[in-house]
Formats: structure tokens, sequence, C-alpha cells
């Protein structure tokens, strides 16, 4: 969870903010013909009118309506609301744009690469623009036998905005915006002066409308404001009033600092914005020229843009005979002043594509506009022949976009106006450019990639897992296609990082573009397939296990060193505390591999090796919440888990190595296939000779001590045909060969400084959960010479929740121990 304190700001601070620039750096959008921002752009790239007939479902049999062509979406009743934990009786009484915004939000961070609930506890806001309650009012006439006990909440329009504060536990300003078709473009006025004057951290600007009823189409009609063809005429001659449109767009927004900083991805920056009022003119409705052009100059006044700084202006564009010449001779008045014909300003609606979203209206000219600015491309404006004789093009000094190009001047930075006007006289305009080319913000995707790379996919259930395998699959095939690759390496970091992990999972390994696409194609199928490991995750804990002497290998970890500066730094700091006791560098012998099977120098490689992985790992976010350790494992656990520091660690591993490798020669280590009470009985008597030096699991047993004594226990269980093993050792390990070792280790930890444990660690020497044990010397005595109880330690690990286990070594050998003793 993230929590924040209230920042203290100075007077200084206050005046260097208020007009600091405000990053957009995501966005989603579902709107008429478009699911999403790369299939809005390919509508708008291309030309192409999203308007259609009426769906059939729509409106209820026999429904009055003057509506016969809009914007509509397909299936506005779909939702998954066990994904957002919502009952199905809470999703029925929700108003479909309260859910349409809880999806679209969830998108719009995932687009901004911000895993949603990393934002919990912040002061991130929420501001929608919207003007609709059709759904209140198709309820109603339903009667109250329709009301339920979410009814209250279901329909409030207030509740749109707060709906996403409290799934993602945001402490920021909540609200939803109405100043009718402004709305929208009014949120993000207000997303943005929350950021600016201190109160949030980062914002959600919405906006949402959604034609459920049909007599508001009547009502439109009869007011005058619609198409008698369905078509939007912005700025033509043939203009007589809009169509219909619904849908709705997120916008994420961050300080430009902040977001540089971050190293987002900036499809543009907000640089100012006004709103005011009409105030008194001939009529309620009636726009007013000289206040439309005085929130246009107090935008650009606010932004530090100059008027001939704009290259294109996306108008309000309604396509009425009254709305276009106000609009026109505002704009022209404002920006368009002393330009030549050359040099005239773009302007274009996105409502002659969509229709009139109304109350999400600016958030959709809004999110062309930053897709034109990305793009670096102007799409056209449909549906323009001739000019409004009304409206003089030329004397304004403005011109429609009629067709796709380049901005007219594309070398200048390109600078860009959205307007927005609500019929009760409150106007907006935003003021916006491209993002600042940004110098040494590191790119969290580069350096060294390793040969094997993970694609992790996830969904909330089955279904949703394979929706999510085949979408990846069709986005990155269609890239390639289009001659626009993302980098392998860039898709496995924005999955792994920037991506909300559910329940159901998928991990496509692959070394080459081809194998993962194919596993991706399995995962979808629901195949299973080579390098494709699927599964659900269950509730519970995570245990890290510290593997002991017996895993080394030469060259263990020097890949992972070779690749990942996080390994090479913490590997080098442990090698140097530990060098500083040996009389030879620890990575000349883990690289040779020469005398790296001597105990004097396995055990420091092992630490350093294993220091080294939980530092990798856990810049990887892997967190445990428990650690235990085999033998040598258990020291390294206990300097994970802040018992000593690193020097006190490397005199505790160098020492103790140095102890084992000096002590008794001889003897045997032999693994028997058999349980500790089988296996007491044998040794009584025989205890100052042999001992129990390991119950790995609760059918294996290791003894240790005096060769023909071992061996004599030994064949007693080979005559019953049990298994044997004979283990490849220089000493006898945790038996009484050890005595005189763990004596001299005694003192040795006498002089290391000791802390409780600030990681839970449950000890392989008691089986159970250790803290204040662990800060004595006698402790780490009696660890060398006693019995690793390890099967003991995961039965207390599995008590205690784990559900994960995950082995810190250079290889394998904990891990089977681990299913053999929890699967029995």
């Amino acid at each position: 969870m993230m929590t924040e304190k209230p920042a203290t700001r100075t007077a200084a601070d206050t005046d260097t903010e208020r007009d600091e620039p405000i990053a957009v750096v995501g966005m989603s959008c579902r709107l008429p013909g478009a699911d999403g921002p790369a299939a809005f752009w390919e509508l708008l790239s291309g030309g192409v009118s999203a308007i259609g007939d009426v769906p059939g479902d729509r409106w209820a049999e026999g429904a009055p309506s003057a509506l016969a062509r809009g914007g509509f979406l397909d299936a506005v009743a779909d939702f998954d609301a066990a994904f957002f934990g919502i009952s199905p009786r809470e999703a029925a009484a929700m108003d479909p744009q309260q859910r349409l915004v809880l999806e679209l939000a969830w998108e719009a961070l995932e687009d901004a690469g911000i895993v949603p609930g990393s934002l919990r506890g912040s002061r991130t806001s929420v501001f929608v623009g919207t003007l609709r309650d059709d759904y209140t009012n198709l309820l109603y006439q339903y009667g109250a036998e329709a009301v339920t006990q979410h009814t209250m909440t279901g329909v409030n329009r207030g509740v749109i905005a707060n709906r996403v504060s409290y799934l993602l536990g945001l402490h920021g300003p909540s609200l939803t915006v109405d100043s009718a078709q402004s709305s929208s473009l009014v949120a993000v006025h207000l997303a943005c002066e929350s950021l600016r004057n201190g109160e949030s951290t980062a914002a959600l600007a919405a906006g949402v409308n959604l034609n459920l009823l049909a007599e508001n189409t009547v009502t439109e009609q009869r007011f005058g404001a619609l198409s008698r063809d369905g078509v939007t005429y912005a700025f033509d001659a043939r203009a007589d009033g809009f169509v219909p449109g619904e849908g709705g767009g997120v916008l994420v927004l961050k300080p430009l600092r902040r977001a540089v900083a971050d190293g987002d991805r900036i499809y543009g920056v907000i640089r100012g914005s006004a709103v005011n009022n009409d105030g008194t003119t001939d009529g309620l409705t009636v726009p007013s020229p000289a206040a439309q052009e005085q929130v246009i100059l107090a935008a650009h006044a606010r932004a530090g843009v100059a008027a001939e700084e704009v290259q294109y202006v996306e108008l309000h564009g309604t396509g009425t005979p009254v709305g276009d010449p106000v609009e026109a001779a505002a704009l022209g008045a404002a920006l368009g002043t002393g330009r030549g014909a050359e040099q005239a300003l773009r302007v274009g609606s996105v409502k002659t594509n969509i229709g009139h979203l109304e109350g999400a209206a600016g958030i959709a000219g809004l999110i062309k506009t930053l897709l034109s600015l990305h793009h670096r491309l102007l799409p056209p404006s449909l549906n323009f022949s001739r000019a409004n004789p009304a409206i003089d093009l030329d004397a304004l000094g403005l011109a429609v976009q009629r067709e796709p190009s380049a901005w007219p001047d594309p070398e200048r930075p390109l600078v860009a106006g959205v307007s927005s006007f609500g019929m009760g006289g409150t106007n907006c305009h935003v003021v916006v450019a491209q993002p600042p080319a940004v110098n040494g913000v590191e790119d969290k995707a580069t350096g060294s990639h390793p040969a094997l790379l993970p694609w992790v996919v996830s969904g909330a259930g089955p279904e949703a897992l394979r929706a999510q395998a085949a979408r990846l699959a069709a986005f990155v095939s269609a890239r390639d296609a289009a001659g626009e690759p993302v980098p392998s390496a860039d898709i496995a970091w924005s999955l792994a990082t920037a991506r909300t992990v559910h329940s159901h999972r998928c991990v496509v390994l692959g070394s080459d573009r081809s194998a993962l696409l194919d596993g991706l194609r399995a995962c979808a199928e629901g195949r299973t397939a080579p390098g494709v490991v699927t599964g659900a995750a269950t509730p519970g804990k995570t245990a890290f296990l510290f593997t002991g002497q017996g895993a080394q290998r030469a060259g263990m970890g020097m890949e992972l060193y070779d690749t990942f500066p996080v390994f090479a730094e913490a590997f080098d700091e442990a090698c140097a505390a530990l060098d500083a006791h040996l009389d030879q560098p620890i990575e000349q012998t883990i690289r040779s591999g020469q005398r790296l099977d001597q105990t004097l120098y396995t055990q420091p490689a092992l630490f350093a090796v294993e220091v080294a992985l939980y530092r990798l790992v856990e810049s990887f976010g892997v967190r445990p919440d428990f650690v235990t350790g085999h033998s040598i494992g258990e020291i390294t656990a206990a300097h994970i888990a802040g018992v000593f520091d690193l020097p006190g660690a490397a005199h505790l591993v160098t020492t103790r190595a140095r102890l084992m490798q000096n002590a008794t020669p001889g003897g045997t280590m032999i693994a028997i296939q058999a349980d500790e009470e089988e296996i007491l009985p044998i040794l009584a008597g025989h205890e100052e000779h042999v001992s129990i030096a390991a119950l790995n699991s609760p059918h294996s047993t290791v003894i240790s001590g005096d060769t023909h004594r071992v061996e004599e226990i030994a064949a007693h269980f080979t005559k019953q045909g049990r298994k044997t093993t004979r283990l490849t050792v220089s000493h006898a390990f945790h038996s009484p060969h050890m005595d005189q070792a763990a004596e001299e280790f005694r003192t040795a930890a006498a002089g290391v400084t000791y802390h409780p444990p600030t990681i839970p660690l449950v000890s392989t020497l008691t089986g159970q959960l250790t803290s204040n044990e662990l800060t004595k010397a006698d402790y780490w005595a009696d660890q060398l010479r006693g019995t690793v109880r390890f099967t003991h330690a995961l039965t207390t690990l599995n008590d205690q929740g784990s559900t994960t286990y995950l082995e810190i070594g250079p290889n394998a050998v904990l891990t089977p121990l681990t299913h053999t003793t929890l699967d029995t």
C-alpha cells in the first residue's frame, strides 16, 4: 500500500507549480467504432465515420424517438462484475456509465504502466464529466418494485467518480462534473488545477455519455439540435444540427516533472486551460462570441503560448447553424488574426466521426488531439464541402482540415487547442502540446537481456486468461506485420512490472519471437505446449529457502553477474567482505572452480551467490514472508533477515568454513530411506560416534560420523530393502567430529553484533519460528553441530500459511525435498 505525507510547500514552490505543465501519461476510450485508442486512431486517420443506425435492441418496443442514426457502442450492458468485486445484483442496479468508467479507469492506468493496486492510499484524484441520468429514468419507469438496496448508489451520478476512488482506494478529490456539454473538458481543467495546487499527486480525468433513453432524442429534436439527415456538417453550409453519440474516455495525468522523473511515456502536455461562462445573452442557450474568445485567450495566457504558435484547434464543432458561426468568430478573433492563407489555423471536429458525446464530447476531442500529437499527423474532419455563409474562413484565418496530412509546420513544436461549450454557457478551452524531448532518462527495458524471456499473462478466470493471451498475440502479430515490432524484452518488462497479476496465470518462455507467439496461442487455446506454464494462484505466504553445501558448481551465478547489475553489485559487495578473511578471492574460486569443493571456500562461495540471488529477486519485487536455510544456508537467511550485517555475516561464514575444514578428517555421511523414529533406537549407545545430521524429508534421514558405525547402521536398513546413498563429502558434518569446531565457533560468534530478525526466520535447528535465540552465540554453535531439521522447518512454514516456496541457491537441492515433505 502506498501512503503519503502531505507535502510541505513554500510560497516559491506555489508560484513555480501554479502554471506547471501537466503530462498525459495514459489513456483509454470506448467510442463508436473504436474499442480503444489504437482503434480510434485507425478510425480517425482513415477518415471513417462511425455513425450508423440505432441498434435494434436499444429502445424498448414502441418507445418514441426522433433519432434514426447516431454513434453507438456495442453491448453497453456487458460488464465483468466479478472482476471488480461487485455482486451480480449490485451490478444490475448500477448505471452502465458507472460500469464503463470503472473499466476505462483500469485500462487507462494499465496503458500508463501503472498497476492500479499500487495507487491505494495515494492522493490520486478522479474527475468525471457527464450529464445523463438515463438509467435512473429507465429504472423508475418500472415502478417501486424495481428499487433495491443498491439503487441509491447505483443511479447516483456523483457516485460515477466515487466508484473509481472506492475500487482503487484513492484519497484525492473525487467528483462528477456537470456543466452540460462541456462537462468532461471542465473535468480535465479541474484535474489539472488539483495537481498544480498540490491536493493531488496524480489524477484520472474522464467523460462518459450513454444514450439509453429514447425520450432524450425527442427532447433534442424538439429543441432543434438534431441533424435531419443524421450527418454532422461542422462549419459547413449544410449544417443543421448534431448527431448524438456515446462512449467514454479516461486520461491519466501527472505533473510533467514527476512524469519525466518516473520515465513515463507522455502522449502530450496540457500547457494551460481556462473556464468561464457566457453570462447574460439573448437566451440561456445562446452562446457568446466574446465569452468564447475570452476563455481561449485566458487559456493561452495561462499556457504562455502565443496565437501564432497554435497549429490546430479541435472545435466544439456541433454543426449547428447558430453555434458554428459563433465559435468561428471567437476562434478567429483569438487565434486567427493576421494569419495568411498559408498560415491559416487548421480546425476540425471529431463529432463528424462519432457524433456529439455531449457530457463526454470534450474528452473525445482531447483524446483525438493527443493522438494527433503522438502520431504527428492531422486526421481529416469529415463532411465539409463549402463553408457556412456566416463563416468567412479566410477573413478569420481558419481552414478546415479536410484531408489527412502532416502538421502545417512539423519542424516547430506542435501546439493545439481543444474547445468545449455547454448549453448553459460554461465554456472551456485547453492548450496541449507535444511532450518535451527528455535526455538522460534511463530506459527501464534497456541493457543486456537473457536469451530466454518470460511473457507473463494473467486473468481473473480461465476464460479471461485465454482472452488476454489472444489479445496479446493479436497485438504483437499486428505490430510485426505493420513493420513496427515491439521488442520482446520490452513486452516482457511491461507484462511483469506494469500489469496487475490476477489469480489465473500463464508464463510463456521463449528465446525467440516465434516461440513466444506459439506459446501465447497455445495459452489462448487452452493447449499445453513446451515453454508454457499455467496455473491458478492460491492465497498464501511466500517462503525463501537458502540452499546448503553440496549445491556448488563452477561458474555458478556468473551469467547473472554479466547480465544483471543488481546481482553484480551485491555479489561484489559480498565478495569484498569475504575476501578479507580468505587467501583466494571468492570470485576467482567460483569462475575457475579451483578449490571450490573445499569447505573453506564452498561455504563463502555459496553465501556470496545466494546473497546476490536474493538481491536480484528482491529487485524484481518479490519479497518473502519467511526465510529458512539448510546448514550454511541458514546463516545467509539470517543475514537477509537482518540478524547480522554483511561484515558480521562474512566473519561468521569464513570462520565456520575454516573450523569445519580443519575438523577431524574422515568419517562418512549416508542418506537412508527412513524416518527419525526408526533410526534413533539403532543409534542408542553410539551417540559418541554417530549422529543424525539432517532430516531432509519424512523418509530421508542423513546420518554422519565414524565410517564403520555409519556403514553398520546403513547396512541394517539395506537388508530391509531401504535405499541408502553415500554422500560425497570430506568430513562427517553435523556429527561428533564437529564438536571441537562448534566450541571454537561459539567463541568467534560471541564477537558478532546481533539484531532481532526483520523477516520471520524458521530455524532448521529447532524446526520452529525463531527470534531471540538467533541473537545468541550459543545458537550458532549448536547450529553448526546439531541436526538440520529441514523437514520440521517446512512443516512449520506450511502451518504458518506458506504456499509458495522459492529456493535461493545455485542448484535445485531443497525444491524436491520440499515437494516430498509437503506432498506426504
